[in-house]
């Protein structure tokens, strides 16, 4: 299974704060959009997102379909592909990709210690 891309996805309070606090620590804004209350960080491969009031908890994040530069691989597992997998092994989705469709999709799992995971195809 290809995850592709990983990065930390960071509910925070204050975007203007925590951008300041990240720029601190290296990282320099890669894409986002503070209108739209999310800012991805980059330090290296080093992937931080952070996104203010759109997620109750953070969580990890695979892109499948990019590497860690947001550029499209060539060879990637569809989110689609990966949900079946997943769901044959007896995995429990708390969100689940439309099977039906093509193309940018994602769905949510929870590990056994309550952290959440997003697979999020863009393409």
């Amino acid at each position: 299974m290809k995850l592709g891309a990983f990065s930390v996805s960071l509910a925070v309070k204050d975007l203007a704060a925590s951008r300041d606090f990240y720029e601190k620590l290296g990282f320099e804004q890669f894409g986002g959009d503070p209108a739209h209350n999310y800012l991805i960080m980059k330090n290296g491969d080093h992937v931080i997102g952070l996104f203010q009031g759109m997620f109750e908890k953070n969580m990890l994040t695979f892109n499948p379909g990019w590497d860690q530069s947001c550029v499209e691989l060539e060879e990637f597992t569809d989110v689609r592909e990966m949900q079946k997998a997943l769901k044959a092994e007896g995995v429990t989705f708390d969100v689940e990709a439309d099977e039906s469709t093509r193309g940018p999709a994602s769905f949510m799992i929870t590990d056994p210690d309550g952290n959440p995971i997003l697979i999020d195809q863009h393409r």
